[in-house]
């Protein structure tokens, strides 16, 4: 567990289109949005800033944390030509990443069959640095040993698959009911060692020759809003490492699937689909919880899964035959870093609520153990069915708690809870509130003012 975090501003990246052209720009500290989409604006005339009417917003000083590396101005220009009308850049370079990472593990192994999962790890540690496909894929042609730090970022990822140093992003809400990139501050937890040997592969499976990557992320269900980024960073990859000549003299095939959420089998559907079309890799889901339905029938067919964005502390040590990984840190870490956020920025008493699954109750347990470890009280604790028409009672029992500081942890829900805060006088206006990478966006101030 951390006990202490690296907190910095840093300024978040924005996209302006001019002319039919994406060009980048970084959004400094006081800057604004372009005319039209800040007040009085309706049209998105910026990748990566949804718009607002919204003056003096109910959400203003709502603020999340994230998994979120301090991206590049190029890779934001790369993935806005992808899909221009991105309002949030949320897990882009965690998708970009895992994309990467398989297909640099496959021209390390010379086959896209099971055995390059074993090369997985170590494809991101121990090596000579590298930070693209061409320029890793070429250093394994020389024969040596590679370190690959991708667009999120520096990656380590331990003998398990999980990543051992990360970045994370405290986003807040401005006055628009939208991120203010001025307000952002960086976070970095892990110190990147390694604790364990690789997990063993089991299976077989045979290669032949052509690097088939199914993805399984939100078109649909309660993280859609995490999909356009998820999938723009998916392609941008695709098409980077194909334009660097391919992986094993071959294009790389990308197949599209949504992953739904857990009240469909959309995620069961996508992955029988994928293994049909003889995919090597599946790149998801979202949802921890989403992956929990589907991994046992991925490994058991011998394929690599892995997620961008997956938090839950759940499947650090699931039995996953050695086959999946990914980008996202769990749980141990985010609910160490908004647990410590709490207590750094003074609240001593503090009433949290989280929905009711894996990736909640995971989150909400490690925050409880470090807000009580690092002195503060918990008077309140609040688990609540993502399903459930109204959250009016739930949300009252947080108001009863009078708590210093409310933590709010949920998925595209979290819009009407807090509307239900705002309108019993806990809303951010009135008590300091935090929030997670399920809920912090823009997609959650224009879920709000549509009164979704």
């Amino acid at each position: 567990m951390q006990r202490s975090l690296s907190r910095r501003k840093g300024a978040a990246f924005v996209l302006g289109v001019s002319a039919g052209l994406v060009a980048a720009s970084v959004a400094h500290a006081g800057s604004e949005p372009p005319d039209g989409t800040g007040d009085g604006g309706g049209e998105i005339v910026q990748c990566g800033y949804a718009p607002s009417d919204t003056v003096g917003g109910d959400l203003a000083g709502f603020g999340g944390t994230t998994p979120y590396g301090q991206i590049t101005d190029q890779f934001i220009t790369e993935v806005c030509e992808v899909d221009p009308n991105l309002e949030d850049f949320n897990y882009a370079a965690e998708t970009y990443d895992a994309v990467t990472i398989i297909a640099l593990a496959v021209e390390s192994a010379g086959t896209d069959g099971i055995e390059y999962a074993s090369h997985i790890v170590d494809v991101t540690r121990e090596g000579e640095k590298c930070s693209s496909f061409a320029e890793c894929r070429d250093l394994l042609a020389d024969g040596a040993d590679i370190d690959y730090d991708g667009a999120s970022g520096p990656i380590e990822l331990d003998g398990n698959g999980d990543p051992t140093q990360v970045s994370y992003a405290l986003l807040k809400m401005g006055d628009n009911n939208r991120i203010d990139p001025a307000l952002t501050e960086f976070i970095t937890a892990g110190d990147g060692q390694k604790t364990q040997e690789n997990d063993p592969v089991e299976g077989e499976r045979e290669g032949d020759g052509v690097l088939t990557i199914g993805s399984l992320l939100p078109q649909t269900g309660s993280l859609a809003f995490l999909g356009p980024p998820e999938f723009a960073g998916f392609d941008l990859a695709v098409a980077d490492i194909n334009a660097a000549g391919g992986v094993l003299g071959n294009d790389v095939v990308g197949l599209a699937g949504d992953s739904g959420d857990t009240s469909t089998n959309q995620a069961d559907q996508t992955v029988d689909r994928h293994l049909a079309e003889n995919a090597d890799a599946i790149v998801g889901a979202a949802s921890s919880s989403v992956t929990l339905t589907v991994i046992d029938k991925i490994t058991s067919a011998g394929v690599v899964m892995f997620s961008p964005a997956n938090t839950s502390t759940d499947l650090s040590d699931y039995p996953d035959r050695g086959l999946y990984f990914r980008t996202a840190p769990p749980d141990v870490y985010q609910g160490d870093v908004i647990g410590q956020f709490i207590i750094n920025d003074g609240h001593q008493s503090v009433a949290l609520m989280n929905l009711n699954d894996s990736y909640g109750n995971s989150l909400a347990a490690q925050a409880i153990e470090t807000i009580e470890e690092s002195g503060g009280e918990v008077v309140a604790h609040v688990v609540y069915d993502p399903a459930a028409t109204s959250f009016d009672s739930e949300v009252g029992q947080l108001a009863a708690a009078d708590a210093d500081a409310i933590w709010l942890c949920g998925f595209n829900e979290s819009s009407r809870i807090l509307r239900s805060m705002v309108e019993q006088g806990i809303g951010p206006q009135d008590v300091p509130m935090y929030g997670c990478d399920g809920n912090i966006g823009n997609a959650l101030g224009a879920d709000y003012d549509a009164g979704q």
